[in-house]
């Protein structure tokens, strides 16, 4: 039986829970038969399209609200802001789209959700009841609309409750396993496919420079690119078995910069030989997974093409991503509406710039109509050449329609026994002792929990006390929590442990005779944890950064 079955047993061979729960084809898409070559059904499908409908393959905006038919006044004022009407449906149709993306608003944690107003997602249930409304809405041609994410885990995730979660990307890295990397990638693509979510705009392939990159910092899966690139094709290779385009990000590598491309263009001043050797191999070993997307950034590479956003720069997509590496696959622009862009371009200039620097699916356009526009106007006027549409439509068709012959799990195989398995697994696998005895109870008497936030704290009292362990609210042995935003004055450096759940740099300022790392904030981190500091586990895991003044383990 392969892999996927075997965690998600429900999609393949239905577990008696899930009898009763109907499968779909690729998100709800109606049935169809698997194309033997999803290239040539592509081919035939794009040279009946109009131009308009070609353009509706290369667009993927936001359209918010919970219901593909039917949103709050709130959502309705902001979808017609972005796209002149009133429900994502509406949207899907007027723009003849071939796909769509999911956003929520995030928290204070999350980097990359502040420029989104409002949200679409909310449960899981209404997840699927979503897509599946928008599938019917968009898939006259016969193949599933890509419907994507950015669902990385750690301080980015969109779809939070009720899924199986996994650590940060420097838990995964800490765990430096990548075949567990790999069961758990596809742990979570098949969840996301259950949702209706065929694209993850994921994994992090960033190479981490060092301790002052905060739009990145955990979301990579470390600072060495040979370590990066095993996790990224593995966690490719995870995302793909479950039927889910997995997308890495941020080319070429967001890694050595301390600026947040949100606000303004990172610049990279590393010579084009440390740019081959610190930040491309992530995306080298993606392409060699087979990836089927990946994501371009919107960061000035001096050594290529100074000044130029690299989702711009056709030295850099076509020259570098698309020659150079042999990358055949679907290139997708960051958010158009970002500042890098929109300082430099109104709606219809960016897309007509971002397709002819080679993207071929641009993302978040921040004004529907006037990309559409734009880009009828550079056919009509022959700065966009016909070509160049058809060939960026072209592969996002194909990639649609390798979609199509997947079958959607049912909605029971989230959080299932399996997956739960596997997402406690891998939280595990990435607790690292950087200071302190490797083996035997850490802690003794009573435990005093400090630090974190009430959710941690609690999942932690809980998994100590199903250990033996007596907690309190004070005296006792002090186990503080820190990371997430956490600062010199957020610690408590003479505490008897410290453990850092995210970032770990903190933890070079502490002087706790034990000091730990879990490297995520999850149930799952938290149990682990407890397991470890009663004794009952041992912590395998090994540091994927460096850390000022400790080793990458205590335990060899």
């Amino acid at each position: 039986m392969a892999l996927g079955c075997l965690l998600a047993a429900a999609a393949c061979g239905k577990s008696p829970s899930a009898a009763h729960e109907p499968t779909h084809r690729s998100s709800s898409a109606p049935p169809t038969h698997a194309p033997v070559d999803p290239a040539k059904r592509a081919a035939e499908i794009v040279r009946s399209m109009s131009d308009t409908e070609l353009i509706g393959q290369v667009l993927m905006p936001v359209a918010y609200g919970y219901q593909a038919d039917r949103v709050s006044a709130e959502a309705a004022r902001h979808n017609r802001n972005i796209a002149g009407a009133d429900t994502p449906a509406q949207i899907v149709r007027k723009y003849k789209l071939g796909g769509l993306m999911l956003v929520n608003e995030g928290d204070g944690n999350d980097p990359t959700a502040e420029t989104n107003p409002t949200s679409n997602i909310a449960t899981p249930k209404q997840v699927r009841e979503l897509t599946t409304g928008l599938q019917r809405a968009g898939t006259a041609d016969g193949l599933p609309m890509l419907i994507s994410t950015d669902q990385e885990f750690g301080t980015v995730v969109r779809l939070a409750d009720g899924v199986s979660p996994l650590p940060t990307g420097l838990g995964v890295g800490a765990a430096h396993d990548p075949k567990l990397t790999e069961r758990a990638w596809e742990m979570a693509g098949g969840e996301l496919s259950a949702v209706g979510v065929n694209m993850d705009f994921a994994p992090d392939a960033d190479v981490l420079g060092g301790p002052g990159n905060l739009v990145i910092g955990s979301r990579s899966f470390g600072s060495d690119p040979q370590q990066v690139a095993v996790q990224t094709a593995a966690a490719v290779k995870g995302l793909q078995t479950a039927g889910v385009a997995a997308t890495p990000k941020h080319f070429p590598g967001h890694g050595h910069t301390t600026t947040d491309s949100h606000h303004a263009m990172p610049v990279l001043t590393q010579t084009r030989g440390t740019l081959d050797s610190q930040d491309l191999p992530p995306f080298s070993a993606a392409i060699g997974a087979d990836t089927w997307a990946i994501m371009a950034g919107h960061l000035d590479v001096q050594a290529v093409d100074p000044g130029m956003p690299a989702t711009l720069s056709h030295k850099l997509l076509h020259d570098v991503l698309r020659t150079k590496m042999k990358f055949n696959g679907v290139v997708v622009s960051d958010a158009l509406n970002m500042q890098p862009v929109t300082d430099r371009y109104d709606g219809g200039e960016a897309a007509v710039h971002a397709l002819l620097a080679g993207n071929d699916l641009l993302l978040e356009p921040p004004n529907l109509p006037a990309a559409q526009k734009g880009l009828l106007a550079g056919l009509k006027s022959g700065e966009l050449p016909r070509s160049r549409l058809v060939e960026a439509a072209t592969r996002v068709v194909t990639l649609r329609a390798r979609l199509a012959g997947h079958t959607q799990p049912a909605l029971s195989t989230l959080r299932s026994a399996a997956h739960e398995k596997v997402a406690g697994d891998i939280a595990a696998a990435a607790v690292t002792t950087l200071r302190g005895q490797c083996t035997g109870p850490l802690v003794s008497g009573t435990v005093r929990l400090t630090g974190g936030t009430d959710q941690k704290r609690s999942w932690l009292t809980d998994a100590l006390r199903a250990n033996g362990i007596t907690v309190s609210t004070s005296g006792g042995t002090q186990v503080a929590l820190t990371g997430y935003g956490d600062t010199t004055r957020d610690l408590s450096p003479n505490a008897d442990v410290t453990v850092g759940m995210d970032e770990p740099y903190l933890l070079s300022e502490v002087r706790s005779k034990t000091v730990l790392a879990t490297f995520g904030a999850t149930k799952e981190s938290m149990t682990a944890l407890a397991a470890v500091l009663a004794g009952k586990a041992t912590a395998p895991g090994r540091s994927p950064v460096p850390i000022q003044g400790l080793p990458r383990s205590a335990c060899g």
